[in-house]
């Protein structure tokens, strides 16, 4: 049996969890989200969601605690959301929104432009003295999680001096300079 698979989800207050057919649809304060579910059973016993799988084959196995981990993701969403900061490690670098739009300036020759989703929600801290931090917000974690990382692409985390994205928090491996 999945460890993952066979844990019941407790659904919160204010969270409505309907199942149509294949595609089971979760819908609280922050959003809505749906995803379609194959092979595997989906009920919904006393305010926990159980998912049961019709057989012990390697796919049902592995997509019994896929699918419960995505269904946790979604309930997390819709009612608590999901956060990711990035900071901006290095001289000149600068981070600015305006609505939807993010301005990066990462040692370019040009600024770095981007049009954000609806979806997630952006915010930019800038301190004197301390790098700039950006913070993603959103209620689906897989796009919010997209997005943090297509930024964190567009300049990695170098090994020597740590200059680049990073997520905040994140512990990089650090190589010593050349040696005289």
């Amino acid at each position: 049996m999945s460890r993952i698979g066979k844990s019941p989800i407790a659904i919160p207050e204010g969270v409505t969890f309907t199942i149509n057919g294949d595609v089971v649809t979760v819908k609280g304060k922050l959003g809505e989200l749906s995803q379609e579910i194959k092979d595997i059973t989906v009920k919904e016993e006393d305010g926990q969601i159980v998912l049961e799988r019709p057989s012990e084959s390697k796919d049902h196995r592995a997509k019994h605690g896929l699918y419960r981990a995505l269904i946790n993701n979604m309930v997390e969403g819709v009612s608590k959301g999901f956060t990711i900061s990035l900071e901006l490690v290095g001289v000149g670098y600068r981070a600015s929104n305006q609505g939807q739009v993010l301005d990066l300036a990462l040692g370019f020759s040009h600024n770095i432009v981007i049009d954000l989703a609806p979806e997630v929600k952006v915010e930019t801290i800038s301190e004197k003295g301390k790098n700039p931090i950006v913070k993603l917000t959103s209620f689906d974690k897989q796009l919010v999680g997209q997005v943090a990382a297509k930024i964190r692409s567009f300049r990695k985390p170098e090994p020597y001096k740590g200059k680049g994205v990073k997520f905040v928090g994140e512990v990089l491996r650090r190589k010593a300079g050349k040696s005289a």
